[in-house]
């Protein structure tokens, strides 16, 4: 989640975590025990030690692009709110369906290293998260979060290459929440659809929120397939702010205010299972 990111104002606070030296991921296990369960995100994807599924059942979404409208500086990334009514994300390893709540992203300082989740140890320049919740049984994304099926994410690597159409939705508005807390109603669609690659095939396996608090309520699927995002586009990510236009600095000494990164290192996969459906 993507940050796994905020999903309610219970789940973020930002003054006790982030990604610089003194409040970094390795610290997060002070105030979030979650952090250190064994079924935490993000992992390594090893491609030869996965179980290779073939399935009639193929993984199916339905968006509607009119309900993209809230992009918000969170703190910790950018984050766009959708009205989920009407989407749904179902079949694959889902058990049920799932309704979309937001989709966020992951960078890093450089083109070389931002994405969560790793293939063989390498990294993709950022990674995108499509955050879901079990609407079959459950009535609000604050109750599914509680429980292991609660939510789904879909990851989607993003490459250096040509610019993103899509994504320029979101990118033309981020000079409008350069603070945290900021906010902009987005006046045109965005179809969360031509976030998803052509090619279908991904990873799944069972983890957790890769922010706190970190709980392990999340069926990951990742996609294969990288899609292209532009130099200009990752540098206008990294050109949004940590802190409050009130506040008129960081908080964080070490940091100079500008979210660089917001990834996580990888975890151990430990006894867990990641299958690969094509």
């Amino acid at each position: 989640m993507s940050t796994m990111g905020p999903i309610g104002k219970n789940f973020y606070m930002s003054l006790d975590w982030g990604y610089c030296e003194v409040n970094g991921p390795h610290s997060w296990v002070s105030n979030f025990p979650d952090a250190a369960g064994e079924r935490q995100s993000p992992i390594d994807i090893s491609p030869v030690n996965v179980m290779k599924i073939t399935s009639d059942e193929r993984l199916q979404w339905k968006y509607k692009p009119e309900s993209s409208t809230k992009l918000q500086n969170t703190g910790s990334a950018w984050k766009v709110t959708v009205k989920g009514n009407g989407s749904i994300l179902k079949g694959g390893p889902l058990q049920a369906e799932y309704v979309l709540d937001q989709f966020h992203c992951h960078w890093g300082e450089t083109n070389e290293k931002g994405s969560e989740h790793t293939i063989n140890g390498e990294h993709f320049a950022a990674e995108l998260h499509l955050v879901h919740w079990n609407s079959t049984k459950y009535s609000s994304i604050q109750e599914a979060a509680n429980d292991p099926d609660g939510l789904c994410v879909l990851g989607v690597f993003f490459k250096v290459g040509k610019k993103n159409d899509e994504l320029e939705k979101v990118t033309k508005y981020l000079e409008q929440v350069q603070h945290k807390n900021d906010t902009v109603i987005i006046p045109e669609a965005i179809d969360p659809q031509l976030f998803l690659p052509k090619e279908n095939a991904y990873y799944t396996y069972h983890g957790s929120l890769t922010t706190p608090p970190c709980s392990e309520c999340v069926v990951w699927i990742v996609f294969k397939e990288p899609l292209e995002v532009s130099e200009e586009q990752l540098h206008a990510f990294r050109q949004i702010k940590k802190f409050n236009k009130e506040d008129g600095k960081c908080c964080v000494e070490e940091c100079d205010g500008y979210i660089k990164k917001n990834f996580r290192p990888t975890v151990p996969l430990g006894l867990r299972q990641v299958k690969e459906y094509r």
